[in-house]
This record gives structure tokens, sequence and C-alpha cells, in this order.
């Protein structure tokens, strides 16, 4: 007798209303779901709020818009044509082809430095990790640059106050939404590993140590965090001085200037902000972060870690061989010059400064100096967690050093953002595509397979498999590359020399 296959289940009934997605390419996608009221009018630069049930069955076919931000390439978040608009806290979800037994969520966070960054972009497309790992995956949009993570209180006025860590915020919404609503989906609410680059492995690092988030995520796996990127007080009030001051806003017209002001504008002073002015005066520090404010952000995340008052759910984190190396050809915002590298010091412990860079071989040369401001914002506070977090739940640290040909040829190695397309096993366009122009591209699936298997592994089991846990003992760290091994105690030297280094907190 022949079987038939009862059709995939497009229609998902939410909290807010009934969503109906879309068939391709082996997989259920739903796009462009609200997950906050639209943060516009008297909503701008507050905290999320809920969204307004709706009628009848949303079309959840197509992306919602992008957050305001610089345009650019697509894959970096908004190419030329992108739909962008304020009212983007939007969700997507993509699934399997049918509900089976709940199966794990995997929530990315997108980096860009909190400055650029969608949902939408094709490097982050989930249909891999949906389809070989057998996961439902989950991405979401939310506010960027002085729109989300700018502290604006010492404007605020009865009648228009401003709240601060409203990105962050956005992202506590999108957990509290997947909480309610993922079991639709064929997703276990009880076990959500979250994970993401840069700005994403800062959120989550940050998120750890934010009160209302606890419980919405079970595991986090963190690429290229920059966890001693957050504030206050201090720094975020004088960089909310200097935008005003920018946009040649006076102090007493700065609340009707941020109610008013167009996002586009907001966007340029932004980018004035964060590549000419604080990467010469705050070296290392980024004026668009999470703030320390003592209620949403209680502690800073390294002293929340060492106080194990951060989640204890199990978490792998890790970083690229050479972080700063990107910044150095790309986006000049490190310290990655002698100049900038003595103000990061005068600025934060100058006491250190001739230990620290007694461990860089060459130092004053470009290489050792590109190497410095790397390890100043990525390595060495993701060591900081790392061994702090252990002493409170299971971890694991990795270093991924596997650079495509091309990254060699660019004098790059392996860098910031080159693990993206291996963690999505997105070789086949934009970056991941271009990183294997020059060949080589069999070893880095290759090797984007086995750091995607421990992710998925970390998904379903809690544990990353295959090497060691982290403590500050042995610091057992799982070296990705053309042959994995493990090391302990990496750059040991490196470390002990930056011991006592808080920076700009």
């Amino acid at each position: 007798m022949a079987t038939t296959t009862a059709p995939p289940d497009l229609t998902v009934q939410t909290s807010e209303g009934t969503v109906r997605g879309t068939l391709a390419d082996g997989v259920r996608t739903w796009r462009g779901i609200p997950y906050a009221a639209p943060p516009t009018g008297e909503a701008r630069l507050r905290r999320p709020r809920p969204v307004q049930p709706w009628k009848g069955t949303l079309d959840a076919a197509h992306y919602g818009p992008v957050p305001p931000q610089e345009r650019g390439l697509p894959s970096m978040g908004a190419g030329r044509k992108t739909p962008m608009d304020e009212d983007c806290l939007t969700i997507n979800v993509t699934a399997p082809l049918h509900n089976a037994p709940p199966r794990p969520v995997l929530v990315y966070f997108y980096g860009g430095a909190f400055t650029i960054g969608a949902a939408s972009s094709p490097a982050y497309d989930g249909r891999n990790l949906v389809k070989h790992g057998d996961v439902v995956y989950v991405c979401m949009n939310y506010r960027l640059g002085a729109l989300g993570w700018m502290d604006f209180r010492r404007y605020s006025t009865p009648g228009r106050p401003f709240d601060v860590n409203v990105g962050l915020a956005d992202q506590v919404a999108a957990l509290r939404w997947v909480q309610r609503n993922i079991a639709g989906f064929g997703g276990d609410p009880d076990n959500v590993t979250v994970f993401g680059e840069s700005a994403g492995g800062m959120s989550i690092t940050a998120l750890m140590c934010v009160p209302s988030a606890e419980g919405f995520f079970h595991r986090a796996f963190v690429q290229s965090s920059a966890p001693a990127t957050a504030y206050g007080p201090g720094l975020p009030e004088k960089w909310a001085g200097t935008l005003m001051g920018l946009m040649g806003v006076r102090e007493q017209d700065a609340p009707d200037a941020l109610a008013t002001l167009s996002a586009q504008r907001l966007v340029e002073a932004v980018g004035r902000l964060t590549r000419r002015v604080t990467p010469e005066s705050e070296p290392g520090a980024r004026a668009v972060a999470p703030v320390v404010d003592g209620e949403f952000l209680p502690l800073h995340p390294i002293d929340a870690f060492r106080a194990g008052k951060a989640h204890r759910i199990p978490l792998v984190i890790g970083n690229m061989f050479r972080e700063g190396a990107l910044f150095d050809r790309v986006q000049d915002i490190l310290p990655t010059t002698v100049e900038r590298i003595d103000t990061m010091f005068a600025r934060t412990e100058p006491e250190l400064k001739d230990q620290v860079l007694a461990a860089y071989p060459g130092y004053p040369a470009r290489r050792a100096a590109v190497d410095v401001g790397g390890d100043a914002v990525f390595w060495l506070p993701s060591v900081q967690v790392a061994e702090a977090h252990s002493a409170h739940a299971p971890t694991w640290s990795y270093r991924f050093d596997y650079a495509p040909r091309m990254a060699n040829l660019l004098g790059m190695g392996a860098t910031h953002a080159m693990d993206v397309p291996a963690v999505f096993g997105n070789y086949d366009d934009g970056v991941g595509r271009f990183l294997t122009l020059a060949g080589g591209r069999r070893t880095a699936v290759s090797v984007g397979n086995r750091f995607r298997g421990a992710l998925l592994r970390f998904a379903r089991t809690g544990s990353p498999g295959l090497w060691p846990g982290y403590n500050t003992g042995t610091r057992t760290t799982k070296i990705f590359d053309s042959t994995d091994r493990v090391m302990l105690d990496p750059h040991r030297a490196r470390r002990e020399a930056w011991n006592g280094y808080r920076g700009f907190r």
C-alpha cells in the first residue's frame, strides 16, 4: 500500500497571531515576524514594548527592514537597495521540513561593531545548520548605533525620557519571544543555545550578566567577543555629549534633537565618532556598546563573571589567531599603532606598558603592534571570562587558526570574522566564496565542518566534545586548523604580561 507524507506545516500560531511561512531548499522559513512594537515616535530610545496582536494571518515570506546603518555590502547588513527603517524589530526562524520531538534551538546574534549588521544578511543563512544539524535556527534584528547602544539619559525630561541599553533589551525581548513561541516551530524552549561573533559575541557575554535574561538561554557559544566592551559611569555620558557636538546640537536642544533627528543623521554622526574620535581619544574602547547602568546591566561583565554572578550555563568561548589583522587592513578602529597603544596605556594602566610590550617580540614593528591591539580588545578579556566562568560552570576554550590561502595572500592570516563562513558552512557565496577563490576550498570546508560540529554537539549535549574543559590549572584550548590539536595555555607569556590590565572600565 502506498504511503503518503503529510505536507510541511507552514502555518504557526504565535502569542501575537498566526504566521505563514514558506518552503524552499528543503527547509521551512518564517521571516520578518515582529517580536516587539515599532521603536518609533515616543518609543524611540526606549526599551522595547510588546507587539499588538494582529488579526488574520501574517505573511512571513520576506525579511523585515534592516536597522538604520551605513550602507555597504549586503553581506555586512545593508546593500544599496536593502529596505531600512527604524521599525526593524523582527525575528526569523528556519526549521526542518516537519516537526518531530522538539529540536535544539540555535539563536544567532550578528556582529558589526554594534553599528552595522542584520539578520537578513546572506552570511547568516542558517539552512546548512538546519539541514545537517537537525536544529531550529533563529536570528533577529536589534537596534544599532545611537538608536540602540548609547546613553542619552542625561538629556531625559519628564515629558521625553530616554532609556539605556535598548539594543541589549531588544535582544532580551527576542529571547523572550523564543521562549513563548519556538515550540510551535518544532523547537525546544528548554534547550536554547545562543551563538554570535564579534558584537554578537559581546552581546552574549553581556546578556550572561543581565538578570532579566536569566533562563531564556541555556548554553552559549561565543566567537571573537570583546567582553570588556561595556562602560559606565563616565565615558558613555561623555560620548553622548561628543555625539551632540558632532551634529552641532546645543545641550539645551538635545532632548528635542534626539526625538526628531533623522536616523540617517544619527548614523552619520556615529560613524564619525567611532572611526575618528574614540580610536584616538580612548583607543580600544567603543562608544556604542553595553552600558553598566547598575540596573539592567548591574556590573561590568568581567566583574560579574569573576564574582560568579553571570548565568551559570555551559560556555564555549574563543578567538581567531590574529584578531587585529582585519582592522589594520579594513576598519582602522583598534589600538594597532604605537601612538594609539601609548595613549591606551596612558589612559588605563601605564605601569603595565613596558611589561606587556616586552611580551611581543619585534615591537614596535607593525605586526607586533597589530597583535597588541587585537589581544587587548578581543583575546585578553575572552581569557579573563574563561578563567572566571570555569570556576562556576563548564567552560571550553578554542582558537581558530585556519586561514584560507586568500587571507594569507592579503597578509591577514586567521583574523576576525573568518570563522563566520565556517560556522554556517557558507563557502558558496559572499565572504566565504571570496576567501576560497585562490584555492584551499576543500580544507576550508573540512575545518568548517569540524568547527560547526562542535557547535552542534554543544547544542545537543551541552559539551562540544573532543577536547577537555578549561580550567586555570591547564587552560586547555582547542586549536582549529588544517590539522586540529589541543594546547595548554597558549600564549602564556602574553597572558602573564597582561595580568592586572582592566582597560576602560
